[in-house]
């Protein structure tokens, strides 16, 4: 395993490992801190699991791994199985909040529903048959919520998608639909959608908008015919979307701090992983300059050891331990959204993502002095 595979691993493992082993073992509620927004600890437990399986799934998933890694990964897909399991079963002293309050369930089971379809075979098909009743109808009852019309769209559209995945046949293409063609009408250019009908400074098209939209529409292509070529355009937005993201990359590693729910750290990323695991990189954009500029980002925001606690849960904060950057609606489990910039561990270590030479990306470049070419609005 090459040294830049391992670093990231070991570094999606020391995130991921006390949601994954707690909950397997029964012992998440238990033992998850609440003391940051404690008001939200209702909401915490499937945030921190949804949004851990969401950022895992491709790496889970991933067949044909040897050796060290291979052992890993079967280590922690079971802990996942487990950890699905015990997240569902109404007997269960980690059963979560699939109903409650006015809405944030969808989210969180959203994303989870992601993760889903991102790993089919391990977030589903390898459960016991009961374990994958108990998901059904955990999904199925986040119905009862009817999204904000803006991101949360997708929310109601993904959990719809994850029922297919898993056969369902009530799955409803109405709540898919909603949000596709909402979204038709909210693109605003270059690459950028607005959160509903307006603009804003933030990373929400990386958080949620364009990888939902995105594999919704991968999802549904065999029930909509018409998907297919919309699939076409949003990939070409999706990847005008990720040639910005890696542009601002700094040649530090460091990256913007602006807009809402930045606490979810390099979780920003998420698009400009995505679009090199699914091959929808723009052209001018090689696979091992795009490892390079993720990699600086992780190792930039993990050399801050007040990330943690003193018992592996994750702190709020970009560079450390920065409560006050936290909204309102952020609780300890929200910040596990960080996971998604590590999907292209769901690229094999043969793919030139991992084994070409390392590349500067852009910022590095340019701030090194070298000469290359300018930016250029996609439409």
């Amino acid at each position: 395993m090459n040294a830049t595979r391992r670093y990231w691993i070991d570094t999606m493992i020391r995130i991921a490992e006390p949601v994954l082993v707690n909950l397997a073992g029964g012992t998440l509620k238990k033992n998850m801190p609440a003391v940051f927004h404690p008001g939200r600890k209702e909401y915490m437990y499937l945030e921190a699991f949804g949004r851990t399986a969401c950022g895992i799934a491709p790496w889970l998933e991933l067949e044909g791994l040897q050796g060290e890694e291979k052992e890993l990964q079967d280590k922690y897909r079971k802990y996942t199985r487990e950890a699905v399991r015990s997240a569902v079963n109404p007997e269960s002293r980690d059963y979560m909040n699939f109903t409650d309050g006015y809405g944030q369930a969808l989210v969180d089971a959203a994303f989870l529903a992601h993760g889903i379809v991102r790993a089919p075979k391990q977030l589903y098909q390898l459960l016991d048959e009961d374990t994958k009743i108990n998901l059904a109808n955990a999904l199925r009852a986040t119905r009862k919520f009817t999204p904000f019309v803006c991101n949360w769209l997708f929310f109601s559209a993904m959990v719809e998608a994850a029922l297919y995945v898993m056969g369902e046949k009530d799955y409803d293409m109405t709540r898919a639909d909603y949000a596709v063609n909402m979204y038709k009408n909210w693109y605003l250019g270059d690459g950028t959608y607005g959160d509903g009908p307006n603009f804003h400074w933030d990373y929400y098209n990386s958080f949620v908008i364009h990888p939902m939209y995105l594999d919704v529409l991968r999802t549904f292509i065999p029930v909509r015919n018409d998907y297919a070529d919309l699939l076409e355009i949003c990939e070409k937005r999706s990847a005008r979307y990720a040639d910005i993201l890696e542009r601002m990359i700094n040649s530090d590693g460091s990256y913007p701090v602006i807009g809402r729910s930045v606490t979810y750290r390099f979780g920003a990323f998420q698009l400009l992983s995505q679009a090199a695991l699914q091959g929808f990189l723009p052209g001018h954009l090689p696979f091992p300059q795009v490892r390079c500029a993720l990699d600086a980002v992780i190792h930039k925001v993990m050399e801050n050891e007040d990330i943690f606690d003193g018992n592996g849960w994750l702190l709020s904060g970009v560079y450390g331990h920065q409560p006050d950057l936290a909204e309102e609606y952020i609780c300890a489990g929200s910040l596990y959204l960080c996971e998604s910039v590590f999907l292209a561990l769901g690229l094999p270590e043969s793919h030139d993502f991992w084994s070409r030479p390392d590349m500067e990306w852009t910022a590095k470049k340019i701030w090194s002095g070298k000469n290359i070419c300018c930016d250029r609005a996609a439409d």
